[in-house]
């Protein structure tokens, strides 16, 4: 598909519809959708945008390539004065006092904000159904999960209610809920993308990124909102990434993990479509390598044992007495004690009390070190497997996505459907699933600050497999 951003611009700027037209269709849309996307419409604000926008046209003053450009925002991301829940009854009434910088980078630029979007509470999930708000329904068969956490923006980009909508991936957040719903769906290199204002699940690995329907829409918002942030010390100063640059293919040899595919717990179907993918490539001339990596479930062990440790410490502040729902007890340790186990879901309760038991005196040694010196070996052996490569090609999941009510009732099975996800963020690399070569997808991973050779692979793919 070619860029909606683009196509949209044009009918705007040529008045073949109006900004406030179009922001109302959107709303409309969102107001009716039974998927259970919406956390809240943001009307008033995205209308008021508008007409600004129209304004401006009429005026026959020049509007940028985003501005009129309705979005979604995952309901982690602070948006100035509107509810940001993260879908937890915690903060169901909480009120953004700023805005997230990567949201703001795209204010700046004339998009507008129509909706904040349901996901798994904090973050804490695979498949959204972790949320007050109703588990969110698959985009192409709404008797399966949406997958997760960035579920609602997954599924209202492809069922056209909003252009874009920007998730945030941990360990998959992005990449898995894109693949579920056959769309784009980019992680970046880790602090690519600022965080300040994201609500912090596993600080090392957090990640902001877009999710769209084509790779010129994800080239254009990446290229807005990366950049050096002050108020993000973690952020990175990177090179914008030319339409040009990513027009022909320059990958001489891809490679794949062997263990991801000859693992028993990929689906026979999978797997047989993800090497009909390599025998394409091959074909073209592409030299494709066989790699070796830490087996799944060490990489999935590694992951959560650092992810529950590090949201322990970041909802630790969460106890009703500066944010959330207070509920108030006989005592002030009662009163934290109710507040924090009434407003949490019980995925959320169940990573905390992971966290605290891997940071607590006498295992901290024995697992979560363990798990920091894990982590570096995975970081050498992708600098290793770069030295070889040029991409890394692997699924998305290891099987389709699951039925609604599934992934609640077993909670171990929830965690190792991130196992070709993990990785990747453990390594802060640049991944990005595209939605062709197995039921859900490909992931095209590189070398850090490597965006625009997976943009320009993307590109070569669509034509090829």
């Amino acid at each position: 598909m070619d860029s909606q951003i683009k196509h949209i611009h044009q009918q705007l700027v040529d008045q073949q519809i109006t900004c406030t037209a179009l922001v109302q269709e959107k709303l409309n849309l969102l107001q009716e959708n039974t998927h259970n996307t919406v956390n809240s419409l943001l009307d008033k604000t995205a209308l008021a945008l508008a007409v600004k926008v129209d304004t401006k046209i009429k005026n026959g003053e020049k509007i940028g390539l985003l501005e009129g450009i309705p979005f979604g925002v995952k309901d982690v991301y602070m948006l100035q004065g509107t509810n940001t829940t993260a879908s937890s009854n915690l903060l169901k009434n909480y009120k953004s006092p700023f805005t997230a910088t990567a949201i703001q980078k795209l204010l700046d630029a004339g998009a507008i904000p129509i909706v904040k979007e349901n996901c798994d509470s904090f973050g804490h999930g695979s498949s959204s159904e972790n949320t007050i708000f109703g588990a969110v329904k698959n985009a192409l068969n709404p008797a399966l999960v949406a997958g997760g956490s960035s579920g609602g923006s997954a599924v209202n980009v492809a069922k056209n209610f909003t252009i874009f909508s920007i998730g945030g991936d941990t360990g998959g957040s992005i990449r898995q809920p894109a693949g579920y719903n056959k769309i784009y769906g980019l992680k970046p290199t880790y602090g690519r993308i600022s965080r300040y204002g994201l609500m912090a699940y596993a600080s090392s690995t957090d990640c902001v990124g877009p999710l769209a329907k084509s790779i010129e829409d994800i080239r254009i918002i990446l290229n807005v909102m990366s950049g050096k942030d002050a108020k993000d010390q973690t952020s990175i100063t990177s090179k914008e990434i030319d339409e040009k640059a990513i027009s022909n293919n320059t990958v001489k040899t891809i490679g794949y993990f062997k263990n991801f595919i000859e693992s028993d717990a990929i689906d026979a179907d999978v797997k047989a479509d993800f090497l009909t993918s390599i025998e394409k490539i091959k074909a073209t001339g592409i030299k494709v390598k066989a790699l070796d990596f830490f087996k799944s479930d060490i990489l999935v062990s590694t992951y959560y044992t650092l992810a529950m440790a590090e949201t322990a410490s970041n909802l630790s502040r969460l106890d009703g007495t500066n944010y959330g729902n207070r509920i108030e007890a006989e005592n002030l340790i009662e009163t934290y004690a109710v507040t924090r186990s009434e407003n949490f879901s019980e995925e959320t309760k169940r990573r905390i009390v992971g966290g605290n038991q891997v940071l607590s005196q006498g295992f901290s040694d024995e697992i979560y070190l363990k798990g920091l010196a894990l982590r570096d070996q995975i970081s050498t052996n992708f600098d290793k497997d770069f030295k070889e490569v040029d991409i890394i090609l692997s699924p998305v999941t290891p099987s389709a996505p699951p039925k609604i009510g599934e992934s609640l009732k077993d909670p171990h099975a929830m965690y190792l459907s991130d196992a070709y996800t993990v990785g990747f963020s453990l390594a802060q690399l640049p991944t990005l699933t595209i939605p062709q070569g197995t039921v859900t997808g490909l992931q095209i991973t590189a070398a850090k600050n490597n965006e625009e050779i997976i943009l320009k692979f993307a590109n070569f793919l669509k034509e090829t497999i």
